[in-house]
Protein backbone atom coordinates (compact mmCIF):
# COMPACT_ATOMS: atom_id res chain seq x y z
CA UNK A 1 0.00 0.00 0.00
CA UNK A 2 1.58 3.36 -0.98
CA UNK A 3 2.26 5.98 1.69
CA UNK A 4 -0.32 8.75 1.96
CA UNK A 5 2.36 11.41 1.38
CA UNK A 6 3.35 9.64 -1.82
CA UNK A 7 -0.33 9.65 -2.89
CA UNK A 8 -0.55 13.36 -2.16
CA UNK A 9 2.56 14.06 -4.26
CA UNK A 10 1.46 11.95 -7.21
CA UNK A 11 -2.27 12.75 -7.50
CA UNK A 12 -3.98 16.17 -7.60
CA UNK A 13 -5.63 17.06 -4.29
CA UNK A 14 -9.22 15.76 -3.81
CA UNK A 15 -11.79 15.79 -1.04
CA UNK A 16 -11.10 13.19 1.66
CA UNK A 17 -13.41 10.16 1.88
CA UNK A 18 -16.03 10.50 4.57
CA UNK A 19 -17.37 7.66 6.72
CA UNK A 20 -20.67 6.30 5.45
CA UNK A 21 -23.34 4.09 6.91
CA UNK A 22 -25.05 1.05 5.38
CA UNK A 23 -27.29 1.95 2.46
CA UNK A 24 -25.69 5.41 1.88
CA UNK A 25 -24.32 6.23 -1.54
CA UNK A 26 -20.74 7.62 -1.73
CA UNK A 27 -20.64 11.31 -2.70
CA UNK A 28 -19.06 12.06 -6.11
CA UNK A 29 -15.40 13.23 -5.92
CA UNK A 30 -14.75 16.92 -6.25
CA UNK A 31 -12.82 18.16 -9.31
CA UNK A 32 -9.09 18.81 -8.72
CA UNK A 33 -8.50 22.12 -7.00
CA UNK A 34 -6.41 24.70 -8.81
CA UNK A 35 -3.45 26.25 -7.02
CA UNK A 36 -4.04 29.95 -6.48
CA UNK A 37 -1.57 32.31 -8.04
CA UNK A 38 1.18 33.54 -5.73
CA UNK A 39 0.90 30.60 -3.39
CA UNK A 40 4.73 30.13 -3.34
CA UNK A 41 5.26 33.76 -2.41
CA UNK A 42 2.74 33.54 0.46
CA UNK A 43 4.54 30.51 1.92
CA UNK A 44 7.88 32.30 1.72
CA UNK A 45 6.48 35.34 3.56
CA UNK A 46 5.02 33.14 6.26
CA UNK A 47 8.38 31.41 6.87
CA UNK A 48 10.26 34.72 7.10
CA UNK A 49 7.77 36.08 9.64
CA UNK A 50 8.06 32.91 11.71
CA UNK A 51 11.87 33.10 11.79
CA UNK A 52 11.81 36.77 12.79
CA UNK A 53 9.34 36.28 15.60
CA UNK A 54 11.27 33.23 16.93
CA UNK A 55 14.49 35.28 17.09
CA UNK A 56 13.13 38.14 19.24
CA UNK A 57 10.40 36.48 21.37
CA UNK A 58 10.98 34.01 24.20
CA UNK A 59 9.03 32.67 27.20
CA UNK A 60 5.74 30.78 27.43
CA UNK A 61 3.63 33.20 25.42
CA UNK A 62 6.27 33.54 22.71
CA UNK A 63 6.65 29.80 22.39
CA UNK A 64 2.85 29.33 22.05
CA UNK A 65 2.75 31.90 19.27
CA UNK A 66 5.69 30.13 17.62
CA UNK A 67 3.83 26.78 17.79
CA UNK A 68 0.70 28.37 16.29
CA UNK A 69 2.68 29.79 13.36
CA UNK A 70 4.79 26.70 12.71
CA UNK A 71 2.24 23.90 13.39
CA UNK A 72 1.90 21.16 10.71
CA UNK A 73 -1.64 21.33 9.27
CA UNK A 74 -1.52 17.62 8.48
CA UNK A 75 -0.72 16.51 12.05
CA UNK A 76 -3.19 13.74 13.06
CA UNK A 77 -4.59 13.03 16.52
CA UNK A 78 -4.50 9.70 18.30
CA UNK A 79 -6.37 6.78 16.81
CA UNK A 80 -9.69 5.96 18.45
CA UNK A 81 -10.52 2.27 17.96
CA UNK A 82 -12.94 -0.33 19.24
CA UNK A 83 -13.31 -4.10 19.15
CA UNK A 84 -15.90 -5.80 16.94
CA UNK A 85 -18.47 -7.43 19.22
CA UNK A 86 -21.17 -10.09 19.16
CA UNK A 87 -24.68 -8.83 19.71
CA UNK A 88 -28.18 -8.38 18.35
CA UNK A 89 -29.23 -5.80 15.78
CA UNK A 90 -32.82 -4.94 15.03
CA UNK A 91 -34.22 -3.08 12.09
CA UNK A 92 -37.14 -0.94 13.28
CA UNK A 93 -39.89 1.18 11.78
CA UNK A 94 -40.81 4.34 13.66
CA UNK A 95 -43.32 7.15 13.46
CA UNK A 96 -45.69 9.23 15.55
CA UNK A 97 -49.17 8.86 16.97
CA UNK A 98 -51.30 10.49 19.65
CA UNK A 99 -53.09 9.11 22.72
CA UNK A 100 -56.79 9.38 23.44
CA UNK A 101 -59.08 7.92 26.09
CA UNK A 102 -60.52 4.51 25.24
CA UNK A 103 -64.03 5.77 25.89
CA UNK A 104 -65.75 8.84 27.22
CA UNK A 105 -69.23 9.76 28.38
CA UNK A 106 -71.07 13.06 28.48
CA UNK A 107 -74.25 13.44 30.57
CA UNK A 108 -76.59 16.03 29.10
CA UNK A 109 -79.89 16.97 30.74
CA UNK A 110 -83.19 16.73 28.87
CA UNK A 111 -85.34 18.53 31.47
CA UNK A 112 -84.92 21.44 33.84
CA UNK A 113 -84.43 20.95 37.58
CA UNK A 114 -82.75 21.95 40.85
CA UNK A 115 -79.48 20.31 41.97
CA UNK A 116 -80.04 18.50 45.26
CA UNK A 117 -76.67 16.80 45.87
CA UNK A 118 -73.33 16.46 44.03
CA UNK A 119 -71.22 13.39 44.86
CA UNK A 120 -68.13 13.92 42.63
CA UNK A 121 -65.63 16.62 41.71
CA UNK A 122 -63.40 17.23 38.70
CA UNK A 123 -60.40 14.90 38.60
CA UNK A 124 -62.07 12.24 40.75
CA UNK A 125 -61.82 8.60 39.65
CA UNK A 126 -65.16 6.78 39.46
CA UNK A 127 -66.31 3.27 38.67
CA UNK A 128 -69.33 2.37 36.55
CA UNK A 129 -72.43 2.58 38.77
CA UNK A 130 -71.03 5.15 41.22
CA UNK A 131 -73.59 7.91 42.02
CA UNK A 132 -72.76 11.30 40.50
CA UNK A 133 -75.50 13.69 41.58
CA UNK A 134 -79.20 14.07 42.39
CA UNK A 135 -81.47 16.63 40.71
CA UNK A 136 -85.16 17.15 41.37
CA UNK A 137 -87.22 17.66 38.22
CA UNK A 138 -91.00 17.66 38.50
CA UNK A 139 -91.30 17.74 34.71
CA UNK A 140 -89.13 14.63 34.31
CA UNK A 141 -91.03 12.71 36.97
CA UNK A 142 -94.38 13.60 35.40
CA UNK A 143 -93.19 12.63 31.93
CA UNK A 144 -91.93 9.27 33.19
CA UNK A 145 -95.16 8.53 35.09
CA UNK A 146 -97.34 9.33 32.09
CA UNK A 147 -95.18 7.28 29.72
CA UNK A 148 -95.32 4.28 32.08
CA UNK A 149 -99.09 4.52 32.49
CA UNK A 150 -99.59 4.58 28.73
CA UNK A 151 -97.28 1.63 28.27
CA UNK A 152 -99.12 -0.34 30.96
CA UNK A 153 -102.40 0.26 29.14
CA UNK A 154 -101.00 -0.91 25.83
CA UNK A 155 -99.42 -4.00 27.38
CA UNK A 156 -102.69 -4.83 29.10
CA UNK A 157 -104.50 -4.39 25.82
CA UNK A 158 -102.04 -6.67 24.08
CA UNK A 159 -102.29 -9.19 26.89
CA UNK A 160 -106.07 -9.10 26.66
CA UNK A 161 -105.93 -10.20 23.03
CA UNK A 162 -105.26 -13.65 24.44
CA UNK A 163 -108.11 -15.11 26.47
CA UNK A 164 -106.76 -17.20 29.40
CA UNK A 165 -108.24 -19.40 32.10
CA UNK A 166 -108.34 -17.34 35.35
CA UNK A 167 -107.93 -20.46 37.53
CA UNK A 168 -107.62 -24.21 37.23
CA UNK A 169 -110.88 -26.02 36.59
CA UNK A 170 -113.30 -27.38 34.01
CA UNK A 171 -114.80 -25.58 31.03
CA UNK A 172 -118.57 -25.67 30.48
CA UNK A 173 -120.93 -23.77 28.22
CA UNK A 174 -118.15 -23.22 25.64
CA UNK A 175 -119.03 -20.93 22.73
CA UNK A 176 -118.02 -21.69 19.14
CA UNK A 177 -115.67 -19.39 17.21
CA UNK A 178 -114.36 -19.32 13.64
CA UNK A 179 -111.04 -17.98 12.32
CA UNK A 180 -111.29 -14.27 11.35
CA UNK A 181 -114.55 -13.97 13.28
CA UNK A 182 -114.75 -10.52 14.86
CA UNK A 183 -115.08 -10.66 18.63
CA UNK A 184 -116.05 -7.66 20.73
CA UNK A 185 -114.83 -6.90 24.22
CA UNK A 186 -117.24 -8.46 26.75
CA UNK A 187 -118.19 -11.45 24.57
CA UNK A 188 -118.63 -14.65 26.61
CA UNK A 189 -116.13 -17.34 25.63
CA UNK A 190 -116.96 -20.08 28.18
CA UNK A 191 -117.80 -20.74 31.81
CA UNK A 192 -115.05 -22.04 34.05
CA UNK A 193 -115.90 -24.02 37.19
CA UNK A 194 -113.65 -25.20 39.96
CA UNK A 195 -114.88 -28.77 40.46
CA UNK A 196 -111.77 -29.84 42.32
CA UNK A 197 -113.70 -28.81 45.42
CA UNK A 198 -117.45 -28.75 46.13
CA UNK A 199 -119.38 -26.72 48.63
CA UNK A 200 -122.64 -27.35 50.47
CA UNK A 201 -124.88 -24.68 52.01
CA UNK A 202 -126.95 -25.92 55.02
CA UNK A 203 -129.05 -24.25 57.70
CA UNK A 204 -128.80 -24.99 61.43
CA UNK A 205 -130.92 -23.93 64.37
CA UNK A 206 -129.65 -21.03 66.40
CA UNK A 207 -129.78 -23.45 69.29
CA UNK A 208 -126.40 -24.70 67.97
CA UNK A 209 -124.95 -21.23 67.42
CA UNK A 210 -122.20 -21.71 69.99
CA UNK A 211 -121.33 -25.22 68.80
CA UNK A 212 -120.47 -24.47 65.14
CA UNK A 213 -117.45 -22.42 64.02
CA UNK A 214 -115.19 -21.96 60.96
CA UNK A 215 -112.65 -24.71 60.49
CA UNK A 216 -114.70 -27.32 62.30
CA UNK A 217 -114.62 -30.85 60.84
CA UNK A 218 -117.76 -32.11 59.09
CA UNK A 219 -118.89 -35.49 57.74
CA UNK A 220 -120.63 -34.98 54.38
CA UNK A 221 -122.80 -37.79 53.07
CA UNK A 222 -123.85 -38.16 49.40
CA UNK A 223 -126.80 -40.61 49.18
CA UNK A 224 -126.59 -40.94 45.38
CA UNK A 225 -123.17 -42.54 45.58
CA UNK A 226 -123.54 -43.82 49.16
CA UNK A 227 -120.31 -42.08 50.05
CA UNK A 228 -119.20 -39.99 53.00
CA UNK A 229 -116.53 -37.29 52.62
CA UNK A 230 -114.68 -35.32 55.23
CA UNK A 231 -115.00 -31.56 54.91
CA UNK A 232 -114.73 -28.44 57.05
CA UNK A 233 -116.77 -25.42 57.90
CA UNK A 234 -115.53 -22.60 55.68
CA UNK A 235 -117.95 -19.88 56.68
CA UNK A 236 -120.73 -19.23 59.23
CA UNK A 237 -123.33 -16.65 58.11
CA UNK A 238 -125.62 -15.29 60.85
CA UNK A 239 -128.69 -14.93 58.64
CA UNK A 240 -132.32 -15.46 59.60
CA UNK A 241 -133.77 -18.35 57.65
CA UNK A 242 -137.24 -19.14 59.04
CA UNK A 243 -138.63 -22.61 58.51
CA UNK A 244 -142.39 -23.31 57.97
CA UNK A 245 -142.46 -24.38 61.58
CA UNK A 246 -141.46 -20.87 62.64
CA UNK A 247 -137.87 -21.69 63.76
CA UNK A 248 -134.95 -19.33 62.97
CA UNK A 249 -131.78 -20.80 61.37
CA UNK A 250 -128.29 -19.57 60.33
CA UNK A 251 -126.27 -20.63 57.28
CA UNK A 252 -123.17 -22.84 57.37
CA UNK A 253 -121.04 -23.21 54.21
CA UNK A 254 -119.16 -26.51 54.11
CA UNK A 255 -116.29 -27.29 51.71
CA UNK A 256 -114.95 -30.75 50.80
CA UNK A 257 -112.65 -32.24 48.16
CA UNK A 258 -114.19 -33.85 45.07
CA UNK A 259 -112.86 -37.40 44.65
CA UNK A 260 -113.57 -36.97 40.93
CA UNK A 261 -116.98 -38.65 40.80
CA UNK A 262 -119.14 -35.87 42.16
CA UNK A 263 -120.69 -32.90 40.44
CA UNK A 264 -123.03 -30.05 41.27
CA UNK A 265 -126.73 -30.38 42.27
CA UNK A 266 -126.29 -33.69 44.06
CA UNK A 267 -128.32 -34.11 47.27
CA UNK A 268 -126.07 -34.08 50.33
CA UNK A 269 -126.25 -33.71 54.08
CA UNK A 270 -123.77 -33.18 56.89
CA UNK A 271 -123.24 -34.10 60.52
CA UNK A 272 -121.22 -32.11 63.06
CA UNK A 273 -120.26 -33.07 66.58
CA UNK A 274 -121.10 -30.79 69.50
CA UNK A 275 -118.72 -30.10 72.37
CA UNK A 276 -120.53 -32.67 74.50
CA UNK A 277 -120.19 -35.33 71.79
CA UNK A 278 -123.73 -35.15 70.57
CA UNK A 279 -124.47 -35.06 66.85
CA UNK A 280 -125.74 -31.95 65.12
CA UNK A 281 -127.78 -32.16 61.93
CA UNK A 282 -129.08 -29.43 59.60
CA UNK A 283 -132.68 -28.38 59.25
CA UNK A 284 -132.80 -30.17 55.87
CA UNK A 285 -130.48 -31.54 53.15
CA UNK A 286 -128.92 -29.34 50.50
CA UNK A 287 -127.36 -29.70 47.02
CA UNK A 288 -123.71 -29.67 46.08
CA UNK A 289 -122.30 -26.67 44.21
CA UNK A 290 -119.07 -26.01 42.35
CA UNK A 291 -116.62 -24.28 44.63
CA UNK A 292 -116.21 -21.43 42.10
CA UNK A 293 -117.94 -20.52 38.85
CA UNK A 294 -116.91 -17.71 36.52
CA UNK A 295 -117.80 -16.61 33.02
CA UNK A 296 -114.74 -16.05 30.83
CA UNK A 297 -115.20 -12.87 28.78
CA UNK A 298 -113.10 -11.34 25.99
CA UNK A 299 -111.41 -8.17 27.30
CA UNK A 300 -110.42 -6.79 23.89
CA UNK A 301 -111.84 -6.62 20.40
CA UNK A 302 -110.34 -8.22 17.31
CA UNK A 303 -110.51 -11.05 14.81
CA UNK A 304 -110.02 -14.65 15.94
CA UNK A 305 -106.58 -15.86 14.85
CA UNK A 306 -106.52 -19.15 16.77
CA UNK A 307 -107.76 -21.07 19.77
CA UNK A 308 -106.46 -23.49 22.37
CA UNK A 309 -108.17 -26.19 24.44
CA UNK A 310 -111.56 -24.52 24.14
CA UNK A 311 -113.86 -27.57 24.62
CA UNK A 312 -116.77 -28.40 26.91
CA UNK A 313 -115.67 -30.27 30.06
CA UNK A 314 -111.99 -29.76 29.21
CA UNK A 315 -109.76 -29.54 32.28
CA UNK A 316 -107.49 -26.45 32.09
CA UNK A 317 -104.77 -24.98 34.29
CA UNK A 318 -104.55 -21.41 35.55
CA UNK A 319 -103.34 -19.05 32.79
CA UNK A 320 -103.88 -21.57 29.98
CA UNK A 321 -104.49 -19.82 26.62
CA UNK A 322 -107.94 -20.49 25.24
CA UNK A 323 -108.56 -17.98 22.43
CA UNK A 324 -106.25 -15.72 20.37
CA UNK A 325 -107.41 -12.39 18.95
CA UNK A 326 -105.45 -10.24 16.54
CA UNK A 327 -104.69 -6.51 16.20
CA UNK A 328 -103.12 -4.67 13.28
CA UNK A 329 -102.00 -1.70 15.36
CA UNK A 330 -101.10 -2.88 18.85
CA UNK A 331 -97.51 -3.92 18.03
CA UNK A 332 -96.74 -0.58 16.38
CA UNK A 333 -98.26 1.31 19.30
CA UNK A 334 -96.20 -0.65 21.81
CA UNK A 335 -92.95 -0.04 19.88
CA UNK A 336 -93.62 3.68 19.65
CA UNK A 337 -94.53 3.92 23.31
CA UNK A 338 -91.45 1.90 24.29
CA UNK A 339 -89.24 4.55 22.70
CA UNK A 340 -91.08 7.29 24.57
CA UNK A 341 -90.74 5.36 27.83
CA UNK A 342 -87.01 4.80 27.31
CA UNK A 343 -86.51 8.49 26.59
CA UNK A 344 -88.40 9.38 29.77
CA UNK A 345 -86.36 6.84 31.77
CA UNK A 346 -83.09 8.20 30.37
CA UNK A 347 -84.19 11.72 31.18
CA UNK A 348 -85.03 10.68 34.72
CA UNK A 349 -81.74 8.81 35.04
CA UNK A 350 -79.95 12.03 34.13
CA UNK A 351 -81.34 13.56 37.32
CA UNK A 352 -80.19 10.69 39.54
CA UNK A 353 -77.16 9.77 37.47
CA UNK A 354 -74.58 7.06 38.03
CA UNK A 355 -71.28 6.77 36.20
CA UNK A 356 -71.85 4.89 32.92
CA UNK A 357 -68.16 3.91 32.62
CA UNK A 358 -64.99 3.58 34.67
CA UNK A 359 -62.82 6.67 34.37
CA UNK A 360 -61.94 10.14 35.59
CA UNK A 361 -64.38 13.03 35.93
CA UNK A 362 -62.87 15.54 33.51
CA UNK A 363 -65.53 18.18 34.18
CA UNK A 364 -68.37 18.70 36.67
CA UNK A 365 -70.53 21.80 36.23
CA UNK A 366 -72.88 21.32 39.17
CA UNK A 367 -73.33 23.11 42.50
CA UNK A 368 -75.94 22.23 45.11
CA UNK A 369 -78.98 24.49 44.81
CA UNK A 370 -78.14 25.36 41.20
CA UNK A 371 -80.94 25.52 38.65
CA UNK A 372 -80.14 23.57 35.50
CA UNK A 373 -81.97 23.43 32.21
CA UNK A 374 -82.51 21.06 29.34
CA UNK A 375 -79.48 20.78 27.06
CA UNK A 376 -76.88 21.40 29.79
CA UNK A 377 -73.92 19.00 29.74
CA UNK A 378 -73.22 18.60 33.45
CA UNK A 379 -70.66 15.77 33.70
CA UNK A 380 -67.84 14.53 31.45
CA UNK A 381 -66.04 11.24 32.21
CA UNK A 382 -63.05 9.82 30.35
CA UNK A 383 -61.72 6.28 30.76
CA UNK A 384 -58.02 7.10 30.78
CA UNK A 385 -57.11 3.89 32.61
CA UNK A 386 -56.90 2.41 29.14
CA UNK A 387 -55.72 4.66 26.31
CA UNK A 388 -55.90 4.20 22.56
CA UNK A 389 -53.15 5.25 20.18
CA UNK A 390 -53.68 5.31 16.42
CA UNK A 391 -50.62 5.03 14.19
CA UNK A 392 -50.31 4.82 10.41
CA UNK A 393 -48.12 2.04 8.98
CA UNK A 394 -47.32 1.92 5.27
CA UNK A 395 -47.79 -1.08 3.00
CA UNK A 396 -44.06 -1.94 3.12
CA UNK A 397 -44.18 -2.66 6.86
CA UNK A 398 -47.81 -3.51 7.67
CA UNK A 399 -47.09 -7.23 7.36
CA UNK A 400 -44.69 -7.07 10.32
CA UNK A 401 -47.46 -6.46 12.87
CA UNK A 402 -50.76 -8.18 13.58
CA UNK A 403 -53.48 -8.07 16.26
CA UNK A 404 -52.02 -9.29 19.53
CA UNK A 405 -48.48 -8.07 18.87
CA UNK A 406 -46.87 -5.20 20.76
CA UNK A 407 -45.49 -1.85 19.58
CA UNK A 408 -43.09 0.19 21.71
CA UNK A 409 -44.15 3.76 22.48
CA UNK A 410 -42.17 6.68 23.96
CA UNK A 411 -43.40 10.01 25.23
CA UNK A 412 -41.50 13.31 25.14
CA UNK A 413 -39.67 12.33 28.36
CA UNK A 414 -38.57 8.96 26.88
CA UNK A 415 -40.94 7.05 29.15
CA UNK A 416 -41.65 3.71 27.49
CA UNK A 417 -45.11 2.18 27.08
CA UNK A 418 -46.25 -1.04 25.41
CA UNK A 419 -49.09 -0.72 22.93
CA UNK A 420 -51.12 -3.86 22.16
CA UNK A 421 -52.30 -4.02 18.55
CA UNK A 422 -56.08 -4.44 18.77
CA UNK A 423 -57.17 -3.63 15.21
CA UNK A 424 -55.73 -2.94 11.77
CA UNK A 425 -57.95 -1.18 9.24
CA UNK A 426 -57.12 -2.85 5.93
CA UNK A 427 -60.18 -1.49 4.14
CA UNK A 428 -58.03 1.04 2.30
CA UNK A 429 -55.62 -1.54 0.91
CA UNK A 430 -57.20 -1.42 -2.54
CA UNK A 431 -57.83 2.31 -2.59
CA UNK A 432 -61.12 2.27 -0.63
CA UNK A 433 -62.49 4.79 1.84
CA UNK A 434 -60.02 3.73 4.51
CA UNK A 435 -56.97 4.46 2.40
CA UNK A 436 -54.64 7.18 3.58
CA UNK A 437 -52.04 8.41 1.13
CA UNK A 438 -48.44 7.89 2.12
CA UNK A 439 -45.22 9.28 0.69
CA UNK A 440 -43.48 7.87 -2.39
CA UNK A 441 -46.67 6.26 -3.62
CA UNK A 442 -47.13 4.09 -0.52
CA UNK A 443 -50.41 3.47 1.28
CA UNK A 444 -50.80 3.95 5.03
CA UNK A 445 -53.12 1.80 7.15
CA UNK A 446 -54.55 2.97 10.51
CA UNK A 447 -53.48 0.68 13.36
CA UNK A 448 -55.13 0.99 16.79
CA UNK A 449 -53.06 0.24 19.89
CA UNK A 450 -54.41 -0.27 23.43
CA UNK A 451 -52.15 0.99 26.23
CA UNK A 452 -52.56 0.35 29.98
CA UNK A 453 -52.42 3.69 31.80
CA UNK A 454 -53.03 2.80 35.43
CA UNK A 455 -50.45 5.33 36.57
CA UNK A 456 -52.09 8.12 34.57
CA UNK A 457 -48.85 9.10 32.78
CA UNK A 458 -50.58 9.30 29.40
CA UNK A 459 -52.86 12.27 28.82
CA UNK A 460 -55.49 12.97 26.18
CA UNK A 461 -53.83 14.24 22.97
CA UNK A 462 -50.26 13.42 24.09
CA UNK A 463 -47.88 12.75 21.18
CA UNK A 464 -45.98 9.45 21.17
CA UNK A 465 -43.13 8.02 19.12
CA UNK A 466 -43.72 4.41 18.07
CA UNK A 467 -41.34 1.75 16.82
CA UNK A 468 -41.52 -1.95 16.08
CA UNK A 469 -39.06 -4.54 14.81
CA UNK A 470 -39.22 -5.54 11.15
CA UNK A 471 -36.13 -7.78 11.15
CA UNK A 472 -33.49 -8.95 13.60
CA UNK A 473 -30.04 -10.56 13.60
CA UNK A 474 -29.01 -12.36 16.79
CA UNK A 475 -25.47 -13.34 17.78
CA UNK A 476 -24.01 -11.39 14.89
CA UNK A 477 -20.65 -9.58 14.50
CA UNK A 478 -21.20 -5.84 14.67
CA UNK A 479 -19.13 -2.66 14.64
CA UNK A 480 -20.03 1.00 15.14
CA UNK A 481 -21.45 2.73 12.08
CA UNK A 482 -18.51 5.16 12.09
CA UNK A 483 -16.12 2.28 11.28
CA UNK A 484 -17.72 1.75 7.90
CA UNK A 485 -16.24 3.69 4.96
CA UNK A 486 -16.87 3.50 1.24
CA UNK A 487 -14.17 3.32 -1.43
CA UNK A 488 -13.92 2.23 -5.02
CA UNK A 489 -11.69 -0.68 -6.02
CA UNK A 490 -9.28 -0.83 -8.94
CA UNK A 491 -12.19 -1.60 -11.29
CA UNK A 492 -14.19 1.38 -10.08
CA UNK A 493 -16.70 -0.69 -8.11
CA UNK A 494 -17.96 0.78 -4.84
CA UNK A 495 -17.41 -1.29 -1.69
CA UNK A 496 -17.63 -0.98 2.08
CA UNK A 497 -14.32 -1.04 3.96
CA UNK A 498 -13.38 -1.39 7.63
CA UNK A 499 -9.79 -0.70 8.75
CA UNK A 500 -8.62 -3.52 11.04
CA UNK A 501 -5.53 -3.49 13.27
CA UNK A 502 -3.03 -6.22 12.37
CA UNK A 503 0.39 -7.13 13.73
CA UNK A 504 1.66 -7.62 10.19
CA UNK A 505 0.43 -6.99 6.70
CA UNK A 506 -2.07 -9.61 5.49
CA UNK A 507 -1.70 -11.27 2.10
CA UNK A 508 -5.04 -10.11 0.73
CA UNK A 509 -4.88 -6.33 1.02
CA UNK A 510 -7.47 -4.99 -1.45
CA UNK A 511 -6.38 -2.55 -4.13
CA UNK A 512 -8.42 0.61 -3.48
CA UNK A 513 -8.51 4.05 -5.03
CA UNK A 514 -7.54 6.22 -2.08
CA UNK A 515 -8.43 9.90 -2.13
CA UNK A 516 -5.84 12.66 -1.76
CA UNK A 517 -6.21 15.61 0.55
CA UNK A 518 -5.84 19.32 0.09
CA UNK A 519 -3.46 21.20 2.40
CA UNK A 520 -4.94 21.43 5.90
CA UNK A 521 -7.33 18.48 5.43
CA UNK A 522 -7.16 15.49 7.77
CA UNK A 523 -7.19 11.90 6.66
CA UNK A 524 -10.31 9.92 7.53
CA UNK A 525 -8.60 6.54 7.57
CA UNK A 526 -5.35 5.15 9.04
CA UNK A 527 -2.23 4.04 7.17
CA UNK A 528 -0.40 0.75 7.18
CA UNK A 529 2.43 2.45 9.14
CA UNK A 530 -0.13 2.94 11.95
CA UNK A 531 -0.86 -0.80 11.94
CA UNK A 532 -4.31 -0.74 10.25
CA UNK A 533 -5.24 -2.44 6.99
CA UNK A 534 -8.38 -2.16 4.86
CA UNK A 535 -10.81 -5.07 4.79
CA UNK A 536 -13.71 -5.24 2.32
CA UNK A 537 -16.82 -6.28 4.29
CA UNK A 538 -20.33 -7.47 3.56
CA UNK A 539 -22.90 -5.71 5.71
CA UNK A 540 -26.31 -6.75 7.01
CA UNK A 541 -28.76 -4.93 9.27
CA UNK A 542 -27.97 -1.57 10.78
CA UNK A 543 -29.47 0.53 13.56
CA UNK A 544 -28.66 4.02 14.76
CA UNK A 545 -25.38 2.91 16.38
CA UNK A 546 -24.08 -0.33 14.89
CA UNK A 547 -23.96 -2.24 11.64
CA UNK A 548 -23.94 -6.01 11.17
CA UNK A 549 -20.79 -7.43 9.49
CA UNK A 550 -21.72 -10.57 7.58
CA UNK A 551 -18.14 -11.27 6.41
CA UNK A 552 -14.67 -9.69 6.57
CA UNK A 553 -14.41 -8.90 10.30
CA UNK A 554 -14.54 -11.24 13.25
CA UNK A 555 -15.50 -10.65 16.87
CA UNK A 556 -12.51 -9.26 18.80
CA UNK A 557 -10.91 -7.55 15.82
CA UNK A 558 -9.78 -4.01 16.68
CA UNK A 559 -11.30 -1.64 14.14
CA UNK A 560 -10.52 1.99 13.41
CA UNK A 561 -13.20 4.50 14.39
CA UNK A 562 -11.61 7.92 13.86
CA UNK A 563 -8.84 10.26 14.96
CA UNK A 564 -9.03 12.35 18.07
CA UNK A 565 -9.02 16.12 17.57
CA UNK A 566 -5.76 17.83 18.58
CA UNK A 567 -5.67 21.49 19.65
CA UNK A 568 -2.98 23.26 21.65
CA UNK A 569 -1.47 19.95 22.77
CA UNK A 570 -4.81 18.59 24.13
CA UNK A 571 -6.84 15.77 22.52
CA UNK A 572 -10.55 14.97 22.53
CA UNK A 573 -12.18 11.75 21.31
Amino acid sequence: MPDVKDIQAAVPAQEAAEPVTAGQEAPPPRPPAKKPAGEGKKKMVKRLIALGVAAIIFGGGGFALYRFLTADDTEMGEIYSQEATIGTIQSKVSGRGSARAKESAAITLTQSGIVQEVYVTGGQTVMAGDPLYSIYSEAAETALSQAQEEMDKLLEEANNLTVRAPFAGKLIDVQEFQIDQEVSAGTKVATLVNDKKLKLSLYFSYAYEGEIHAGQAVDVSIPAVMKTCTGRVEQVNKVSFISPEGAVHFEVVIVFDNPGTLTEKMDASAMLTASDGSEIYPYKNGQTQYYETRDILAKASGPVVGQGNLLNYANVYEGEELLYLGSSTIDTKIQEQQKKLEEAQEAMADFNAVAPIDGTVTSCNLVEGQEVKSGDTVIMISNNVTMLVTINVDDRNISFIKPGSYVELKDYSDNIFQGLVTSIDMSGGQGGNGMMGGSSGTTNYPVTLTVDNYGGALMEGMGLQYSFVTSESEECVMVPNACLQRFSDKDGNSCYVVFVQRDEAPDDIPELNYPTFEPGQKRTFPTQEEGYYPVVVETGLADTQNVEIVSGVEAGDVVFLNYTVTQGGDSWG
